[in-house]
């Protein structure tokens, strides 16, 4: 049987971040720490939080009372976008690490480019990782324009773009702009929020792998060397989609889910923003 421990991405920076991780938008309150703790029992090591979910709180608990080292586990959270500007950002760091009990942060983003503060916010993240408070940073929802943006006027690149990434939603062109850049994808929505684990080639090669939609659309994503942060307040959801290092899609199967692409957004364009 193919068998592989859980891969990690060196970062630019050296960082070594898990590939899969465990997102906790729109859970709240004990539901949060339970999912979470559910999380770190089965072997997630990334757990993804953001201000905006207002479960800071919770993910902090979990992780502290799970028994493991501080070290072990790789925590990611956002600054909104009512935080964005230089000054406003550090304070909305200091908030967030108190939030969440911590001493420092893994990876720390700007959820979206909101414009026109997102570059004096990355200034500041630039400053805090300097500082040694974050051990890397990223943006979230940027587009190529965005990237360049801090790109030319920045000292330093961003190591992670998080953005919507699924087999319906593939971004090739944008993909293909942080693999060159050096820029680590992170998938927000893999799994469509359920919305497409009916497809009938989802099902056709969860039968021939013995595996669910949900774990071939996880693997693809692995594979592919594309982070992935799917979320679930249920034991047997998150003991599933964290089940996917035991098989390996062909290149054959994984050029069939490359060809569902429909530009489909679960989410609004990071250039219509408005909230």
């Amino acid at each position: 049987m193919y068998m592989e421990k859980q891969p990690k991405v060196v970062l630019r920076n050296g960082v070594g971040m898990p590939l899969l991780g465990f997102g906790t938008y729109q859970l709240q309150g004990p539901e949060t720490s339970e999912a979470v703790l559910r999380a770190l029992e089965q072997g997630y090591r990334l757990i993804d939080t953001a201000a905006m979910y207002q479960n800071e709180e919770d993910v902090g608990r979990a992780v502290r009372e799970s028994g493991l080292k501080r070290e072990e586990v790789f925590v990611t959270s956002k600054v909104w976008n009512s935080d964005l500007g230089y000054e406003s950002t550090r304070k909305a760091f200091d908030s967030t690490i108190k939030r969440l009990g911590l001493d420092y942060l893994d990876l720390y983003l700007i959820h979206w480019p909101c414009k026109p503060h997102y570059i004096e916010s990355w200034q500041a993240l630039e400053y805090l990782y300097e500082k040694q408070l974050i051990r890397a940073i990223g943006v979230s929802n940027f587009l190529i324009h965005h990237l360049e943006s801090i790109h030319s006027e920045c000292a330093v690149k961003p190591m992670v773009n998080q953005f919507e990434f699924h087999p319906f939603l593939q971004q090739s062109e944008l993909v293909d702009f942080c693999k060159t850049h050096k820029i680590q994808v992170q998938a927000w929505g893999p799994l469509t929020r359920g919305q497409h684990l009916g497809h009938p080639l989802l099902i056709e090669l969860g039968q021939e792998y013995k595996k669910s939609p949900a774990q071939i659309i996880l693997r693809w994503n692995i594979q592919k060397g594309i982070s992935a942060i799917p979320k679930s307040a249920s034991k047997e959801r998150i003991a599933e989609n964290f089940n996917v290092f035991d098989f390996e899609l062909s290149l054959e199967d994984i050029k069939k889910i490359d060809c569902l692409n429909q530009n489909y957004r679960l989410g609004p364009h990071p250039d219509n923003i408005n909230f």
